[in-house]
């Protein structure tokens, strides 16, 4: 398709029935059998290829509809058939991989889809099978649950009435009675929920326990990992890094944190005062969505003609969705419709630098959807979520040059924070994970023995960390606003691989600035073709698994932020 005839109001995609798919399937099957040539398999396996396209574009128009009102009666009810019916379809899909895996003509098949379509199969059939069909709908209703949860919360603040994502902005303001007041209500929201918090995650926890001990697992970790199709490192390379990060970043996060009181003239930092730099508070945006959408097609423009004709049809096809509204689910995403060839953009704007951070970072994602728009095979459309976070992470990076655009005389200052908050991610993304080790590993813990935890794991890589009176995070109870953790297991530590990779960019394009996006749109490009090392490996960078893989990135950061 072009790059001018997708509008969002055109994507229409009819709502199978589970026989409409069954049928096909069985259509697929009978190709796949009766082939005779090469041409034949490669036929019956592009049948396939255009259904999956299909249905991942219903599923993600549903979910993008529920997560746009999650007041809608319809999408809610759309978005209750899709997770009643999507376990159906994956044991469909399921039992495809498997004849596929086991065909005595596999070799044929892998010359048409290339072998790691076939590996990424091979981590997907232990994943499932129909005796976790029913798990599997009750897995989807407890997440809905928590999102509609958060997604209502109402909190009275100066006057108005904002969600979790309105009161993000008082939570950085530069007054410091102001943020400590912004805290206090954020948390205050959190501890009236914490039983109904408490009880989606028990039996969040204990369901994927149940599903890991029925398909043979001994606990739901492994489980988990196959689920991320990790299929190039483990448990025991994860453990390895987290140490590292201990080792390499946490002392410097201290520093930064040290500085941080300094300039704030505090004697300690207390929670509340995290989110800031120094007395001017953080820089913010110089105008509205308009005017932010004006000056990102002037910096797109400015940084390479891909990026600046992609970014124009985005806008041009209303493929973006950036404003906060009540009912409207927190924070922002990336998801694509492949039978029309095009990402989508969701975010919750508030008027903060956040906004800018986060619409460069699913920029990134979306960029990468378009760019391997073209590949044959449907598995390579995304890769593997920590490879799928470099593009996007290495684009906040990429774009520095033109902050400028956003935050007029600030730009240097949100370059500096934006590092120094990139570096004080790392510890946080490494204790989310952990967390999760530990509580799956234990998944007869009660919720105060989680919050412990959760409490040793600040010790660990947040051990600067003070919450003075705010009742719910002090009790061990931070990790519940963490959508991840409750929605998508595991997927975290996702975030500081890629953040290592994004690092290792901006090291680069500090020196050689083009040859450097070069080198990113190629990896884009690549799409899933690869396991997350080798894609790394392609794109000229260090594996974040290899030892001292973080000193020269830590070394530039120290230098930069001049500590």
């Amino acid at each position: 398709m072009s790059q001018t005839t997708v509008n969002f109001a055109d994507i229409k995609v009819e709502t199978p029935s589970i026989e409409t798919v069954q049928q096909a399937y069985q259509d697929i099957h009978r190709a796949l059998d009766q082939a005779q040539t090469r041409e034949e398999s490669q036929e019956a396996l592009e049948q396939w290829d255009a259904l999956r396209r299909r249905l991942d574009s219903w599923k993600a128009l549903v979910s993008l509809n529920f997560s746009q009102d999650t007041r809608n009666e319809a999408y809610k009810k759309a978005q209750e058939y899709s997770d009643e019916i999507k376990p159906k379809l994956t044991a469909l899909e399921i039992e495809m991989k498997r004849k596929l895996l086991a065909s005595d003509r596999k070799k044929d098949l892998e010359d048409i889809l290339g072998t790691h379509a076939f590996n990424l199969w091979e981590a997907d059939v232990t994943t499932f099978d129909p005796v976790i069909e029913e798990d599997l709908v009750k897995e989807s209703k407890l997440v809905n649950e928590y999102i509609e949860l958060l997604a209502a919360a109402e909190i009275e603040f100066l006057g108005e009435t904002v969600n979790l994502s309105g009161i993000r902005k008082y939570t950085q303001d530069k007054d410091r009675e102001t943020r400590y007041q912004a805290e206090k209500a954020r948390w205050q929201f959190f501890s009236q929920n914490k039983a109904k918090l408490d009880e989606i995650y028990d039996n969040l926890v204990s369901l994927r326990h149940q599903m890991a001990q029925k398909l043979g697992y001994e606990d739901y970790i492994g489980l988990g990992y196959k689920r991320m199709q990790r299929i190039d490192y483990n448990q025991a390379d994860v453990a390895r890094y987290r140490d590292e990060v201990v080792k390499e970043v946490v002392p410097l996060a201290e520093k930064i944190i040290t500085e941080k009181a300094s300039k704030l003239n505090l004697d300690r930092i207390q929670f509340w005062d995290e989110p800031v730099f120094d007395l001017k508070g953080n820089p913010a945006p110089q105008g509205d969505e308009a005017w932010m959408l004006k000056q990102a097609q002037q910096m797109f423009d400015g940084m390479h003609p891909e990026l600046s004709s992609f970014f124009r049809m985005m806008v041009e096809g209303n493929l973006l969705d950036l404003d906060t509204r009540p009912g409207k689910a927190g924070g922002g995403f990336c998801t694509g419709f492949p039978s029309y060839n095009v990402p989508y953009i969701f975010a919750n704007f508030n008027g903060t630098k956040g906004d800018v951070e986060v619409f460069t970072h699913e920029m990134g994602h979306a960029f990468q959807c378009w760019q391997s728009r073209n590949l044959s095979v449907f598995d390579y459309l995304w890769p593997t979520f920590e490879s799928c976070e470099i593009h996007s992470m290495s684009l906040e990076f990429l774009t520095w040059p033109f902050m400028d655009k956003f935050f007029a005389q600030d730009g240097d200052r949100f370059r500096q924070i934006h590092l120094a908050e990139s570096i004080l991610f790392l510890p946080y993304g490494c204790a989310v994970d952990h967390f999760q080790h530990l509580v799956y590993a234990n998944p007869e813990a009660t919720p105060a023995e989680r919050n412990k935890m959760w409490q040793d794991m600040e010790a660990r890589y947040l051990p600067w960390r003070e919450y003075g009176d705010l009742e719910h995070p002090l009790q061990g109870g931070l990790w519940q606003e963490k959508h991840h953790i409750y929605c998508y297991p595991f997927y975290y530590i996702d975030y500081t691989l890629a953040s290592c990779c994004a690092m290792q960019f901006w090291v680069k394009a500090t020196s050689d600035r083009n040859s450097t996006l070069a080198e990113y749109i190629a990896l884009c490009r690549r799409g899933g073709q690869a396991p997350f090392q080798e894609l790394v490996k392609s794109a000229n960078l260090v594996s974040p698994f290899q030892e001292g893989c973080l000193k020269e990135v830590v070394a530039q950061g120290r230098e930069f932020l001049q500590l």
